[in-house]
């Protein structure tokens, strides 16, 4: 039987694996003795981003469904991250290429001066602002396709398999907060990087607890441990996307009734 949450659950994980090699990124300097090595390594992981992409391409496939307008948005956008992640890729090898030439007394795209080993590492470093800024934003534009997924499914009336825990609103918004990459800790207090975001410890604890999200380091300065979902965490989360919001409790009193003020008539 066909996952219809698979898909959505894919992007999730792309999703944390788009703000781990954005993590990667932010630590990544090319004034090290070896900055080539550094960036091929960083190559692979942003090439694995591409690879991951289009794979969910083929877990779409896989799904039996009716190609509605937000379905096809949705294959469009899990392109445009692969195309994404592939363009970022190439920037990172063309770094390794002007720094390799320049070692090797090779003059850039084989014509021009030979730059010199500060020049090649500017160049370098042009590059790779490039690829920080083409892949800053890869874990909400993947949430995004995942929940339009998901909640175009439930109006075919194809529901997900599983039914998640009952979660509260700050539970709900910490996931969803999570997923895009946003929660990180410091002495034992989370952070969000976006103002609009409040995270508590105990919210992330209590997720912790019932085994949807977990700590990884961190190598970001100044921050400990960055939270990502588990994959019960991509699970549960996915299942909650296009589901109806229960109503919202009130404490108004009833109505009262109206007030007449038509006089008694006097009895005589």
């Amino acid at each position: 039987m066909n996952n219809p949450t698979a898909p959505a659950e894919h992007l999730l994980l792309l999703a944390s694996d788009f703000t781990r090699h954005n993590d990667a990124l932010t630590r990544l300097r090319l004034t090290g003795s070896s900055p080539a090595t550094a960036l091929t390594h960083q190559t692979s992981l942003t090439q694995n981003l591409a690879n991951s992409a289009l794979h969910i391409v083929d877990v779409l496939n896989a799904q039996p469904m009716y190609h509605s307008p937000a379905i096809r948005t949705v294959y469009a956008r899990v392109r445009q991250l692969a195309h994404l992640a592939t363009d970022a890729a190439d920037h990172l090898l063309d770094a390794v290429d002007i720094l390799d030439d320049t070692r090797a007394g090779i003059p850039v795209q084989g014509e021009g001066p030979l730059l010199t080993h500060e020049q090649a590492l500017g160049e370098a470093g042009s590059r790779l602002a490039l690829v920080r800024d083409l892949t800053a934003l890869g874990a909400p534009d993947a949430l995004a396709p995942a929940e339009l997924f998901v909640t175009e499914r439930r109006r075919r009336g194809v529901h997900p398999l599983h039914q998640p825990p009952a979660l509260s609103p700050a539970q709900d918004a910490a996931l969803r907060a999570v997923a895009q990459g946003e929660v990180t800790i410091a002495d034992d207090k989370p952070y969000a990087r976006r103002d609009d975001i409040r995270v508590s410890i105990s919210t992330i604890r209590s997720l912790e607890s019932r085994g949807l999200v977990a700590r990884e380091p961190c190598p970001l300065w100044l921050h400990d441990e960055r939270v990502h979902l588990t994959s019960s965490g991509y699970r549960d989360l996915a299942a909650t996307f296009g589901r109806p919001q229960p109503p919202a409790l009130t404490t108004a009193r009833p109505t009262s009734r109206p007030v007449t003020n038509a006089a008694r008539a006097t009895t005589r």
